[in-house]
């Protein structure tokens, strides 16, 4: 039986994911925390994942990928390490065997991706340049952008003061906070926050004491 949550993509999510029980997996020593999920243990979804040390995950492929960034720890494969900060875009058909010696904490997605993608991407953002996007807005570190969909996946920095000014997301928009405390016109949010803006909303999220977040935009058009 499919599992739904958070499955209406048309409305606005706002969760204090620290406050979210940690669920065991059907894999001792693996635990979610559920963001949206359509689907059964094969799904659409996005969750926090929780590894303890030494544990494993069976080998597996991922029909429709998978996309995660690595909050603590080290994420580990057949194909290498992977460290906090560390964004790892795994296509369609891909497969891997996960593990981790000390333990870790991710923030994954499955079966968002389009069949087409065939590209690998590995980034670890503690080594890669930043660049400021405007002179009163965020740095931001590009993590993948879709010239074909409009998809965009980036880290973000706001400076102490930062204020925006409110932009339509025509094709909705993700957002998790890493550190710091942004702000909208709808309340403030800490740390572990996830946001889910839906396609056609309006945001302009500012920051009195500075953040960092990860992004993720023009994912959510409604299906044609």
């Amino acid at each position: 039986m499919d599992e739904l949550v958070n499955a209406n993509f048309s409305q606005r999510v706002v969760i204090a994911t620290d406050a979210l029980p940690w669920i065991p997996s059907p894999q001792a020593g693996i635990e979610r925390r559920l963001l949206d999920r359509i689907g059964g243990e094969v799904a659409r979804a996005t969750s926090l994942v929780r590894y303890a040390p030494a544990s494993t995950f069976p080998a597996h492929e991922h029909g429709l990928g998978e996309e995660f960034l690595v909050l603590s720890g080290v994420f580990s494969d057949e194909h290498g390490d992977y460290g906090e900060g560390t964004y790892v875009r795994n296509p369609p058909h891909s497969r891997h065997t996960p593990r981790t010696v000390p333990g870790c904490t991710i923030l994954v997605k499955l079966r968002q991706m389009p069949p087409t993608e065939t590209k690998r991407v590995v980034i670890d953002t503690a080594k890669a340049t930043w660049k400021p996007a405007d002179p009163k807005g965020p740095i931001r570190l590009q993590l993948f952008l879709a010239s074909d969909t409009g998809e965009s996946v980036t880290l973000e920095r706001m400076p102490p003061g930062t204020h925006l000014i409110e932009a339509e997301q025509p094709g909705g928009e993700e957002i998790f906070v890493l550190s710091g405390t942004l702000s909208d016109q709808h309340g403030s949010y800490g740390a572990g926050t996830w946001i889910r803006n839906p396609a056609g909303s309006r945001s302009g999220f500012g920051s009195e004491n500075g953040a960092t977040y990860w992004a993720k935009r023009g994912h959510l058009r409604p299906m044609s």
